[in-house]
């Protein structure tokens, strides 16, 4: 007769990230994402395919940040002009990303105004990663209570986006 004990499920110990974290591995998802495109060359298909993808990714993320991170950070660090231009550079990131939607891949700008949102986005992640962050690490601000509200805002948005899409 054995003396193994039963499998007993054990509880994750890995803890679920950050506001800081969670925004940091939304930058580093889109930036795959401008690679891939990169990298597709002449498939249009695909083009189109990683195009919308990063547009849909970039548009939730924005969000999150206005809605929910950014009034946070703003009300607890004193730097109105990173979050002014963080504000800025969200404002032209939308523009463009309105204006791609609307593209076809195979449209002569179409590229173009891909990889100007990719310089756009890099400038936006490297200002927020080296400025902003280390800023709000130096806060009180409670990042696992910001990164939950997050969360269950993405969650929404994610699940509005695949409701819209269905329909």
């Amino acid at each position: 007769m054995s003396t193994r004990k039963a499998a007993t499920p054990r509880r994750s110990t890995r803890r679920k990230p950050d506001a800081l974290r969670m925004l940091k591995d939304d930058h580093d998802k889109v930036k795959a994402l401008f690679e891939k495109f990169q990298s597709a060359r002449r498939d249009e298909e695909k083009k189109g395919e990683i195009a919308q993808t990063i547009c849909k990714e970039l548009t939730v993320h924005t969000q999150l940040e206005e809605e929910i991170f950014y009034p946070a950070v703003r009300a607890a660090i004193d730097d109105e002009d990173v979050m002014n231009e963080a504000r800025v550079e969200h404002d032209s990131a939308k523009e463009l990303i309105a204006e791609i939607e609307k593209m076809s891949p195979d449209e002569d700008m179409f590229d173009a105004k891909v990889k100007v949102l990719g310089e756009f986005v890099n400038h936006h992640i490297r200002e927020e990663q080296n400025e902003m962050f280390p800023q709000v690490r130096k806060t009180d601000l409670d990042l696992n209570a910001l990164a939950e509200r997050m969360r269950s805002r993405k969650q929404q948005l994610v699940g509005d986006e695949a409701a819209e899409a269905a329909a």
